[in-house]
């Protein structure tokens, strides 16, 4: 396995969300209500659950959820594994939102990272589950449409790749400074301006510091959690996923269906020429456009609008990008 993603749906055309992913790293898109699949309700929490998902050879994953409401909810991503035969407990992800769960223990060989789950031993399959404590009655969360993702990945990163494009293609992205925002939060709010010129793009205009608001994590004092953008996206009618992407074909595919490609990249001075700042150990822009070996970007962490958007060299981007993350946000309407 190199790189694999499978969504469980809710109300959400399946057609629609395969279309969305790109086709090497399409591992299954089925409707809930199939064998399997589960919701439930413990307490005051809405239980979301996936059917066994195989991933032989995946060692990295990275699971989302989106719901397009704008209520308000807690959610937790939780993961079992089958290793060497036999399943793990549930281990759980941070929370996202206002309220605490019951900590769940860990249990080796799975380990947690804040939102990326791993274990040193090939996993052989999966199960995930999405915790959700609704701040009202459930029936929003339940009514809503929504999706449970998984990206499965073999670690280590894949290696680097040359820029693959049909075409040249460039995508309208708003461009938006997260320097121009607030001062006090300039330097730390590259995610969540990333996802306002995402929903810009899509019409579907959200002010960057109310999506800060929405995105901040108390508990790790970050901005930048990877399934808290999806969660806040969701809010704003937009459906997305993550995806650890295993090459740039993969994000190519997904530039030349229309669809921004918001990525995690971390980097040291002299590695990525022209860059909106020289040095960083975490960073998020949007991929929007190829143009031979460049790679065009809009980088939120420049001084000004007018700067933002900005050309990468591909083989310097991937070795930022593909060779460290790989992560991906896409974000797209369900209607796409």
């Amino acid at each position: 396995m190199t790189s694999g993603l499978s969504v469980l749906a809710w109300g959400l055309p399946v057609d629609r969300l395969a279309a969305a992913i790109p086709p090497s790293c399409r591992r299954g898109v089925d409707a809930a209500g199939t064998a399997g699949t589960a919701v439930r309700v413990e307490g005051k929490d809405v239980i979301l659950e996936t059917p066994a998902w195989a991933v032989a050879g995946a060692t990295h994953l990275v699971p989302s959820f989106s719901a397009l409401t704008d209520a308000s909810y807690t959610l937790r991503l939780e993961v079992a594994a089958r290793v060497g035969g036999a399943w793990t407990p549930w281990i759980a992800g941070a929370s996202l939102g206002p309220d605490a769960f019951e900590p769940l223990p860990s249990s080796a060989p799975l380990a947690v990272d804040i939102d990326v789950f791993r274990s040193p031993t090939p996993f052989e399959a999966v199960r995930v589950r999405a915790r959700l404590r609704p701040a009202a009655a459930p029936d929003a969360i339940v009514a809503a449409p929504r999706m449970l993702s998984l990206s499965a990945s073999a670690a280590p990163p894949p290696s680097r790749r040359g820029l693959v494009a049909a075409r040249g293609v460039q995508l309208a992205v708003p461009p938006l400074s997260q320097m121009e925002v607030d001062p006090a939060l300039g330097r730390r709010i590259c995610s969540p301006t990333c996802v306002a010129m995402v929903l810009d793009y899509w019409r579907r205009p959200a002010p960057t510091l109310a999506l800060a608001a929405e995105m901040f994590h108390p508990g790790t004092d970050l901005y930048g959690i990877w399934p808290a953008a999806i969660v806040a996206a969701g809010r704003h009618g937009v459906a997305g996923y993550l995806l650890r992407f295993p090459d740039w074909a993969a994000a190519t595919w997904c530039l030349e269906q229309g669809l921004p490609v918001i990525a995690s990249v971390r980097y040291a001075k002299g590695e990525l020429s022209g860059a909106a700042v020289a040095e960083t150990p975490g960073h998020l822009l949007v991929l929007t456009g190829v143009d031979g070996d460049e790679v065009l970007v809009n980088d939120p962490a420049a001084a000004s609008a007018g700067g933002v958007a900005r050309r990468y060299h591909a083989d310097e981007l991937a070795r930022v990008w593909l060779e460290r993350t790989g992560i991906g946000y896409v974000l797209f309407p369900p209607d796409h």
